[in-house]
C-alpha cells in the first residue's frame, strides 16, 4: 500500500458548475492543485476513494476553488462535502535539492555541529521570507531555527537528523 498524504479538505460546493471549495493542508498548494494533477477523494461516509483530475483551480483567501474534469455539475459534487483529498506518495513529485516535505522534517533530532543534542523539531512556521523550525528542547523551552544556510548545515531525512550552527542570539 502506498503512503497517502492529505492535500486538503472539501469544505463546500461553489457555484453550480461542480466547483468545490477546498481548505488546503499541503506545503505546495500551487503544485497539488495544478491543472492535470490527480488527487484521491476519500468520501466522508467511508466509501471507496476514487481518482479525480484537476481541470482548473484558483486561490481565494485561505481556500482553493477547484473544478475536477470528472464533474461538471453541483449535483455531482454535493455529496463530497467534508471529504478529504489525498495524494499518493509516488505523485508527490521531485523536490528541489534543498526542499523538504513537512512530514520529513517534523520529528527530526537537532544537533549542533559539535554533536550536542538540542531537541526535536515539533512544527514549522512560515512567517515570511524563510521557514522557521520550532525545536522542543529537553527543559520544555522552544528554540526557533530560521531555515537558512548559515544555520541549517545538513538535513538527513533518512536518519531524522538535522545539524545546525547556532548563531549568536539564537539560544
Amino acid at each position: 500500500m502506498h503512503k497517502l498524504y492529505n492535500v486538503g479538505k472539501i469544505v463546500n460546493t461553489h457555484g453550480i458548475r461542480g466547483e468545490l471549495k477546498i481548505l488546503p493542508s499541503t506545503d505546495f498548494p500551487e503544485d497539488r492543485f495544478a491543472k492535470g494533477s490527480e488527487l484521491l477523494i476519500f468520501p466522508e461516509n467511508g466509501g471507496a476513494p476514487f481518482l479525480v483530475t484537476v481541470e482548473q483551480a484558483r486561490f481565494q483567501k485561505n481556500v482553493v476553488i477547484v473544478k475536477f474534469k470528472e464533474h461538471g455539475n453541483i449535483n455531482d459534487v454535493e455529496k463530497y462535502k467534508g471529504s478529504m483529498l489525498k495524494i499518493s506518495e509516488e505523485r508527490l513529485g521531485e523536490l528541489e535539492e534543498d526542499e523538504y516535505y513537512y512530514h520529513e522534517i517534523i520529528g527530526c533530532t537537532v544537533v549542533t555541529e559539535d554533536g550536542e543534542e538540542l531537541g526535536e523539531i515539533k512544527e514549522i512556521l512560515s512567517p515570511g521570507a524563510n521557514d522557521v523550525w520550532v525545536v522542543k528542547m529537553p527543559k520544555g523551552k522552544e528554540l526557533l531555527l530560521p531555515y537558512i544556510d548559515e544555520v541549517v548545515l545538513a538535513v538527513d531525512v533518512q536518519s531524522k537528523k538535522v545539524t545546525v550552527r547556532l548563531m549568536e542570539g539564537l539560544l
